[in-house]
Order: structure tokens, then C-alpha cells, then sequence
């Protein structure tokens, strides 16, 4: 039961997300963590951040202008990672 737990809470630290979080000039950042197993893109990720991304600036009634993606592949022991800085406009 204990292994379940701990299980657990790597996996729920692997997927989470930095919220948004603003820097300058209007500019805003999201980040997040893939919790894929396996090699390639985190696709789902970037979905995830787009969708936060797009609430975030529909509340100002406002739409997401994307200024920097990074991606980052997931790999052997390596989680993929998303990183997106947007405006709204």
C-alpha cells in the first residue's frame, strides 16, 4: 500500500502545472510537466497549457497570442516538458 501512495504522488508531481504566472510587458507563462511514459512529443502537455492559456485570457475577454513555445521531448527517465509564454490581446 505504501508503494501505491508514493506511486501516486509521482505521478501527480509529474503532470502538475505552474498555474499562470505573470513576468513583464503583459506577458505570461505557463509550465508544465509531462507525465508520459516513454519517447516523444508531449502533445497532450501542449493541449493542457493551451487550454489553461485560453480560460486564463477569456475571462479578460481577451485571446491568447502565443509569443514562446518550448517543448522539450520525453525520454528514457526524462518527462517531456512544455513551457508557453502568451499575451492576451
Amino acid at each position: 500500500m505504501k508503494n501505491i501512495v508514493v506511486l501516486f504522488t509521482l505521478f501527480l508531481a509529474a503532470c502538475s502545472s505552474t498555474g499562470v504566472i505573470p513576468m513583464d510587458d503583459g506577458i505570461y507563462m505557463i509550465a508544465k510537466r509531462s507525465a508520459q511514459v516513454g519517447f516523444g512529443p508531449p502533445d497532450g502537455v501542449k493541449a493542457d497549457v493551451y487550454i489553461e492559456a485560453n480560460q486564463f485570457c477569456d475571462k479578460k475577454n481577451k485571446k491568447v497570442k502565443t509569443v514562446k513555445l518550448d517543448m522539450t521531448n520525453s525520454g528514457f527517465a526524462k518527462p517531456g516538458n512544455v513551457s508557453l509564454e502568451f499575451k492576451c490581446e
